[in-house]
């Protein structure tokens, strides 16, 4: 490790896991952190709870599609649902610049305020802190957030030799449309970032069928999550490029700015491995659920080269997809 924290340790990445194997697990190790998960099953009462929480850094704090209000609950409630649970409660705690415009203020509480409606979510704690001019940037907000477990098992574990993977839409267009912004490019077409909440959607995807795991591909995008299911296994996922959705704004934006789009996050796309009598089923349910008409089925898992993700590419060859090296994208979320 290096001697000091640079921005790659925050890329969702290599340094990303690095940091976590390497020193938080370690010292605060316990059964349900080494989970490792969007969000952790602990017992309480002789129920079981989902736990998560999230902080959100995000610049510029608005964007196509988007501001840190409405990535802030769209983010720990989608924790909460790839972890297999059902939302309930959220805190919402607000550190602010000395400078930020009040208005401004009110259009991201405004945005948290919708969103947390449209997921079906309380706010019922928070805390707000300011600091002095110059010693952050315009907003940081962190969420934690709670709720039941409905679907108990979801893991790598779980996963098997024949299963399909799924993806809920377009990969990558949070973190495209955030770059664009940032970077004041201008861009034709539709290049919204996909920040929604994904209760509904993966409660369909839960109740149609056989379902491994899920999660939403965030910092790292596509491959790095893909990459986290399978290494140190005996398993490979085997992607099909032309399978693959990549709404064509987003691949000439990441064209422009020289990025792979399975690289850029998504703040409203879900991943999901299912067993493959259930696909079908499980595919049908996620189309008929808005924001999930695009959902493909991208690739499989197979054996072939154990703990990596290959991309079988449209000319016929394949290349190696690793987790994200570098500082590709930070501060997207």
């Amino acid at each position: 490790m290096d001697e000091i924290i640079t921005l790659d340790y925050g890329s969702g990445g290599l340094r990303t896991a690095g940091l976590i194997d390497s020193m938080l697990v370690p010292a605060l190790r316990n059964e349900a952190l080494e989970a490792l998960g969007d969000g952790a099953v602990v017992p309480f009462s002789g129920d079981q709870l989902v736990f998560s929480t999230d902080s959100f850094v995000v610049t510029p704090w608005k964007f196509p599609g988007g501001d840190i209000g409405k990535l802030a609950v769209c983010g720990t409630v989608n924790d909460l649902c790839m972890a297999g649970g059902d939302p309930k409660y959220l805190s919402l705690s607000l550190i602010i610049e000395e400078g930020f415009a009040l208005e401004d203020l009110r259009t991201v509480i405004d945005s948290v305020a919708k969103t947390a409606r449209l997921a079906g979510v309380q706010v019922v704690t928070g805390d707000t802190k300011v600091v002095e001019r110059g010693k952050g940037d315009c907003i940081y907000i962190n969420t934690a957030g709670v709720g039941t477990l409905r679907t108990p098992g979801l893991s790598r574990s779980a996963i098997r030799e024949g299963d399909a993977v799924l993806l809920s839409g377009s990969a990558g267009c949070h973190g495209t449309a955030v770059l664009m912004a940032r970077g004041e490019i201008p861009c034709e077409g539709t290049l919204l970032s996909d920040c929604a909440p994904l209760r509904a959607l993966s409660a369909a995807a839960l109740d149609a069928g056989r379902v491994r795991i899920l999660r939403d591909p965030t910092r790292g995008g596509v491959a790095t999550t893909l990459n986290e299911f399978v290494e140190g296994g005996s398993l490979t996922i085997d992607l099909e490029e032309d399978a693959i959705p990549v709404d064509p704004p987003v691949a000439a934006a990441c064209e422009l700015l020289g990025i792979d789009p399975l690289y850029a996050a998504c703040e409203g796309r879900m991943l999901a491995i299912v067993a493959p009598e259930s696909a079908d089923a499980v595919l049908a349910a996620m189309r008929a659920v808005p924001g999930g008409e695009g959902a493909a089925r991208i690739g499989r898992v197979g054996s072939a080269r154990p703990g990596q993700v290959v991309l079988h590419t449209a000319l016929g060859g394949s290349r190696i997809l690793g987790k994200l090296t570098g500082m590709q994208l930070p501060r997207i979320c």
